[in-house]
């Protein structure tokens, strides 16, 4: 028994971010041989500089013969981080209470502190993602509708379609990121019935604005889609369809940067605009952040580029968020929201505004950010950042969950597994945990499959990667497996489940440009696909996985169980890694519960052998 435990209702009534004035209860077990006379709360709101306030407890009771309770209920009257820990006046002096791991407490004077997110009053995220699947797509490599293009520059490389992409500089002509498949939006349009059938609910779109790389996060024109991928007629067309299928489309906003090669900068005079690089008169000069003008400006991770826009300068926050800016003009031709490249720089003043006019323009269109640690942690701008208080981000890429998800398939511990899990369920606003993108693989990170079963790429170039790319066929059929677990986790955790264009059909790739192949049309791994489309045939007739609760039943060694609860259901999932069969108690309730596959459950106890996956309904 712990005198204190943040992520048991027994000790604290919320295991869960509170809105401003809700109250939750805090309790502390406290051993009657310490001789307690009194007992406070000390809280220090983050960043403040205020010092720290406590509050006293009260005596409640026995529990058990040798151990008393004392409690007390906690509220703020602003939103922020607050960090927290007991201290007890004993005959002996004080002692504490303080964070000793995984949310469990001990009287460890030097110990870390609790903490209690508080997000506004009234916050909340859209309904459309929460209980669905989104699919992201990279666009040049998904489908090619084959329908001729106009306005492309001759200076690209088109490539047949299921090549490997570039990856040696002497295969580039010195021009990094030039070759091209000719995927466009016709084609995902094509291929919607198939993105449906997998359950998806929403398509988030890696970025479709003319750009002068495959990848497009050289922003060349926010206003015009890229000649190779169609045209705005195109994008409504693609919007419209989806819509009728249930699903929204999400675009890939690059706001923190932009490309040299854009009708903004203008280095190389491609385009008929007075750009900030030709005079220091062009109305986008103010954008950007010139050293010594005008070939020494900064940069995005010192990559010439891309140089860096001034996200606060009001001409270019009117630009994106103003009444007829970029993120209205594209919600209104068709899109649910936007993705935020790299939105960990982009700073408050700009997210604020950019909410305002999102939510301005619908309310019900979402804003993810790319975060890629604890969202209510990050610091940023020298300063803690308030992404999901309320007034900026309704969700971010959950990177902790995925490093959580793929460390345990890989041999992890349950143990850690659990902590990674509970840390984000604890920490994040249930509205935003209902809507976070789980991902387990994108376009910035190695496919999920070559992850789980591949080397490790660690400190290793693209020559190596390139001689490592492919599987062995032991190592594929031992990675599907590995995937299966993998994405199991993924669909049953709080959020969302992502999937990557191809991993449903058995996509292997090391780090870009390997991880961003073409679609196998011609050979989808079926075994996989069922798998996948089974997954988004339960998430869709399960309520649990919109917005149910979580509750770890089990996590030791290599095995874990967890249970999602809701009114109208509850959901058991089990995985067993281990080498030897396992008996996991997980209660009589589950006995005659549905099993969609794996053990059933004999007096309150799952039997689970080895490498055994099992998924319970009831």
């Amino acid at each position: 028994m712990y005198p204190f435990d943040s992520r048991k209702t027994q000790y604290k009534s919320a295991v869960r971010a509170i809105a401003v004035n809700e109250r939750v209860k805090l309790r502390i077990i406290v051993p009657r041989s310490m001789r307690c006379c009194g007992a406070q709360l000390a809280v220090k709101k983050d960043g403040d500089g205020e010092d720290t306030v406590r509050y006293g407890m009260f005596w409640a009771g026995m529990c058990g013969s040798e151990n008393e309770y004392w409690e007390l209920h906690f509220y703020a009257t602003t939103p922020g981080l607050y960090f927290y820990h007991f201290e007890l006046d004993t005959p002996w002096g004080k002692n504490y209470i303080k964070n000793t791991g995984a949310g469990r407490g001990g009287f460890a004077p030097q110990a870390a502190e609790f903490q209690q997110t508080v997000f506004e009053s009234g916050f909340k995220t859209p309904d459309t993602l929460k209980g669905g699947i989104i699919y992201q797509i990279f666009p040049d490599r998904f489908f090619s509708s084959g329908t001729p293009k106009s306005g492309v520059r001759k200076s690209r490389v088109l490539r047949r379609w299921g090549e490997e992409p570039f990856w040696d500089e002497s295969q580039m002509n010195g021009v990094w990121n030039n070759d091209y498949f000719g995927g466009d939006l016709k084609g995902i349009e094509k291929k919607l019935p198939y993105i449906s059938s997998l359950g998806v609910t929403c398509i988030y779109l890696n970025p479709i604005f003319e750009a002068n790389s495959n990848h497009r996060y050289d922003t060349a024109d926010y206003e015009r889609i890229d000649p190779l991928l169609g045209s705005e007629e195109d994008f409504r067309s693609l919007c419209d369809a989806a819509k009728k299928l249930g699903i929204t489309v999400l675009l890939d906003g690059v706001f923190s940067h932009t490309g040299c090669d854009s009708k903004y900068f203008n280095m190389y005079s491609h385009y008929d605009t007075v750009g900030a690089y030709n005079s220091k008169s062009s109305k986008y000069y103010k954008w950007y952040k010139f050293i010594n003008y005008p070939d020494d400006y900064k940069s995005w991770w010192g990559i010439r580029l891309l140089p860096e826009v001034i996200e606060e300068e009001p001409s270019y926050i009117e630009y994106i968020c103003g009444k007829n800016g970029i993120l209205r003009k594209w919600l209104r031709a068709g899109a649910g929201g936007w993705r935020l490249d790299v939105a960990d720089e982009l700073p408050d003043v700009f997210l604020d505004e950019l909410r305002k006019a999102v939510k301005e323009e619908n309310e019900n269109a979402v804003i993810i950010g790319e975060v890629w640690e604890d969202a209510t942690t990050k610091t940023a701008y020298g300063k803690r950042r308030r992404y999901l208080l309320g007034r900026q981000l309704d969700s971010v890429m959950n990177y902790p969950f995925a490093s959580a998800v793929l460390s345990f398939v890989k041999g992890g511990a349950a143990s850690a597994f659990e902590d990674s899990v509970m840390s984000i369920v604890e920490n994040y606003p249930p509205c935003v945990l209902h809507t976070l993108m789980n991902h387990i693989g994108t376009h910035d990170t190695q496919r999920a499959l070559t992850r789980l079963a591949g080397p490790d790429t660690a400190g290793m170039g693209r020559r190596w990667q390139h001689q490592n790319n492919i599987l062995s066929k032991a190592d594929y059929e031992k990675g599907r497996e590995m995937l299966k677990t993998a994405s199991l986790l993924q669909f049953t955790l709080p959020g969302v489940p992502s999937i990557y264009y191809g991993d449903e059909a058995g996509m292997q790739g090391m780090k870009d440009p390997f991880n961003r192949g073409c679609f196998p049309w011609n050979d989808i791994d079926d075994e996989l696909y069922k798998w996948y489309k089974r997954l988004g045939e339960i998430r869709r007739g399960c309520k649990a996985f919109v917005s149910g609760d979580i509750e770890f039943l089990y996590a030791s060694g290599s095995a874990a169980a967890y249970r999602r609860s809701s009114a109208e259901n509850s959901v058991l999932t089990a995985v067993n890694l281990g080498a030897e069969a396992v008996d996991i108690y997980v209660g009589g309730e589950w006995d005659n519960s549905y099993s969609f596959f794996g053990g059933a459950c004999s007096g309150g106890v799952l039997h689970l052998n080895a490498g055994e996956r099992a998924l319970l309904s009831r």
